[in-house]
């Protein structure tokens, strides 16, 4: 079963996600801030994460850019009330990050985190078989 780390600031948000992804047999640890973030994703092994960019008192897209440094191929789903990928950072490391915009419906979700499974590096998925 595939494990999603879900951060939102927003209790009805990662709520949503998650009821979402267990119908669609995913395993969800969700996250309130990005230090509880970091603490469940240094503890355990993560096949995706979905990051709100605008976290109260920390930085989505710094957020990503540590857990992408731990593990770079680390498939990512930015989402944000406003247009995420308008907040990204252009640098290649958080090229392959899908972004997502609230508020989505269910189906929106999962094409995202097809997208997001897909755009990974190659070279991981090749040795692995499945997205990290």
């Amino acid at each position: 079963m595939p494990r999603v780390l879900v951060i939102d600031d927003q209790s009805g948000v990662r709520t949503m996600i998650s009821l979402v992804l267990r119908i669609n047999q995913f395993e969800i640890v969700e996250a309130a801030t990005a230090a509880a973030a970091l603490k469940s994703f240094e503890e355990g092994r993560f096949d995706l994460a979905i990051v709100d960019i605008f976290l109260q008192g920390a930085n989505g897209s710094d957020l990503i850019a540590t857990m992408r440094q731990r593990v770079p191929d680390l498939p990512v789903i930015a989402i944000s009330g406003m247009t995420a990928l308008d907040f990204l950072p252009k640098s290649p490391a958080l090229a392959d990050i899908v972004c997502l915009q609230k508020p989505f419906r269910p189906n929106d979700l999962i094409r995202a985190i097809e997208a997001a499974r897909q755009a990974v590096r190659p070279s991981a998925n090749a040795v692995a078989g499945v997205a990290r």
